[in-house]
C-alpha cells in the first residue's frame, strides 16, 4: 500500500494541456498574421485557408466510399479540424472549457484515458457531421471534443449519483443547460449549422466513459466514493 496520500488537486492530463497549447498557438499565428506582423499580406487568409485544408466536411467520407479509395489526408481531418477556431473568442472558450472538462474528468480517469474520450469524441463528431448534415457544410473549432468531455462528466456523475442512491437524472443538468442555450441562441440568430457535431461529440464522450475507465463501472464507483 503506498503510503503517500492522495493529493486533492491533481493537475490537468498533460494530454489535454498540450492540446490546449496547440490550438491555442495556431491561433495566436493566425492573430498576428492578420495584423500583419508576420507572414506579410497573405497572412491575412491563413485561417481561412486553415479551413479548407484542415476542416472537415462530409464530402470527403462519401468521396471516400464512392472511389472505394482511403485518403490518409481525408482521414486526417476526421482529428484535425478542432485545431482550427473560427475566431479568437470561440478559440479561447474552447480552450478553457477543454481545461476545465479535462481536469474534472481527470480528477478520475487516468489521462491517457481522457485523451481516449477527447479523440472518440472528435471523430464522432465528424461521423454525426456526415450523417445529419450537409455534405457542403464545414466542420471546424475545439467543441465537439469538449462535448465529449461533457459527455464523460455526465457519466462519472450518473455513477456517482447512482452509488449513493441519488437521482442519477440529474447528472444530465449541466447538458441540458448548454442545449436549452443552443435552442434560445438558434431560436434568435440561427442555428448553428455544426449543430450535429456537437451532438455527436457528447454522445461519443458518454459512451467512450466506461470503456476508457480502468477496471469499469465498480472501480469508478468505488474511486468516486473515496472522493465524495
Amino acid at each position: 500500500m503506498d503510503p503517500r496520500p492522495e493529493s486533492p488537486l491533481n493537475p490537468i492530463p498533460p494530454l489535454i494541456l498540450a492540446l490546449f497549447v496547440v490550438m491555442m498557438g495556431i491561433e495566436l499565428v493566425f492573430q498576428l498574421g492578420a495584423r500583419g506582423i508576420i507572414g506579410g499580406p497573405q497572412a491575412i487568409g491563413w485561417r481561412q485557408v486553415a479551413v479548407m485544408d484542415y476542416g472537415f466536411q462530409g464530402v470527403f467520407p462519401s468521396h471516400m466510399i464512392e472511389t472505394r479509395q482511403i485518403r490518409p489526408e481525408f482521414l486526417m481531418r476526421f482529428i484535425s479540424y478542432p485545431f482550427i477556431n473560427g475566431s479568437f473568442s470561440g478559440a479561447l472558450i474552447a480552450g478553457v472549457m477543454l481545461l476545465a472538462l479535462g481536469k474534472f474528468v481527470g480528477d478520475v480517469m487516468a489521462p491517457v484515458a481522457v485523451f481516449f474520450v477527447w479523440l472518440v469524441a472528435t471523430i464522432g463528431g465528424a461521423l454525426a457531421m456526415w450523417g445529419l448534415a450537409d455534405e457542403g457544410a464545414w466542420l471546424y473549432g475545439g467543441f465537439p471534443p469538449v462535448y465529449g468531455l461533457i459527455g464523460a462528466f455526465t457519466y462519472l456523475l450518473w455513477v456517482r449519483l447512482g452509488s449513493v442512491g441519488a437521482s442519477q437524472l440529474q447528472a444530465f443538468r449541466l447538458i441540458a443547460v448548454l442545449v436549452g442555450i443552443q435552442v434560445v441562441f438558434g431560436v434568435v440568430f440561427g442555428f448553428a449549422p455544426d449543430w450535429p457535431a456537437d451532438l455527436g461529440g457528447f454522445v461519443a464522450g458518454l459512451i467512450a466513459a466506461p470503456v476508457a475507465a480502468p477496471g469499469g463501472v465498480a472501480a469508478l464507483i468505488a474511486k468516486l466514493r473515496q472522493r465524495g
